[in-house]
């Protein structure tokens, strides 16, 4: 697994060594632009529009816009600088906190924690304590020139650190449109729904999941490449359009329900079998 990062935890006195290795990878299919007479690749220039010239990387700066057509322009020397202030290469723990005080607004991406040279020992102790203390730690980390706020966990015998938004970085609910203030149902509605709820209910179980549409292009694309028919699937029937929320709850049960076997029918054809 491919290290992205090097560096330590620390808490406390205690330091341990630790290479992070991404958790997940993208399995989006790329599509590329082609010009649709020759099909030969789009290319992508960066060109300005005053100069009308095309404008190389080492000609590029980077700049803040704090107003409109405004600009702050950033050197890389004043950005190297700021960075090795900040950048000492330890996810620093500040807090230990109950994971369910975090809601999952707040999580970005995820990463597994190995430990490095002569941190075996010192890993096993914070994963044992974070296990026992049913906690996680806090932490901040500098990675891609972004400090980062991020929950240190236990995952399947594999210290896991995820990084989070900031307070600052995650929206107001209270700004979403349309939202009803008050829930104008009655109890009859919420005992039905909860019914629906809990004839929906499973354990999870992530295999049982799969990316069907990412599968279809996948299929498209083979399709295609090898001069193959391609053949359309028939698609679902559109779900009726019940306006009436009881009448549309009670369709949902009754759809869930698991199929009784025939039992009476069975026995009644035994009943005859022996009468005759």
């Amino acid at each position: 697994m491919h290290t992205i990062w090097k560096g330590s935890i620390s808490f406390g006195l205690v330091n341990i060594p630790i290479k992070l290795h991404s958790a997940t990878e993208d399995k989006d299919i790329k599509l590329r632009n082609l010009h649709k007479e020759c099909h030969s690749p789009i290319k992508y220039e960066k060109v300005c529009p005053i100069c009308d010239v095309e404008v190389k990387t080492e000609e590029l700066v980077k700049a803040y816009e704090y107003t409109k057509g405004k600009f702050v322009v950033l050197d890389d020397e004043d950005l190297e600088k700021l960075k090795k202030e900040k950048e000492d290469k330890a996810v620093e723990i500040i807090d230990f906190v109950k994971m369910d005080q975090i809601d999952p607004i707040y999580y970005d991406r995820t990463y597994y924690m190995s430990p490095g040279d002569g941190g075996g020992k010192a890993y096993s102790l914070l994963r044992k304590a974070l296990e026992e203390s049913e906690k996680v730690g806090l932490a901040k980390i500098i990675i891609r020139s972004k400090e980062q706020l991020a929950v240190l966990r236990v995952y399947e015998n594999t210290l896991v650190m995820e990084t989070i938004h900031y307070p600052d970085e995650v929206r107001k609910a209270g700004d979403v449109p349309n939202v009803p203030a008050e829930d104008k149902v009655t109890k009859k509605e919420i005992d039905t729904a909860i019914l629906l709820i809990d004839q929906l209910t499973s354990d999870f179980e992530p295999e049982k999941y799969t990316d069907e549409y990412r599968t279809a292009l996948l299929e498209l694309i083979e399709a295609k490449r090898t001069g193959k028919e391609i053949v359309t699937p028939v698609e679902k029937a559109p779900a009726a359009n019940v306006t009436d929320l009881m009448a549309a709850l009670q369709a949902s049960i009754d759809n869930t329900k698991p199929k009784k076997p025939a039992a009476k029918k069975k026995r009644a054809s035994s009943k005859a079998k022996k009468e005759a």
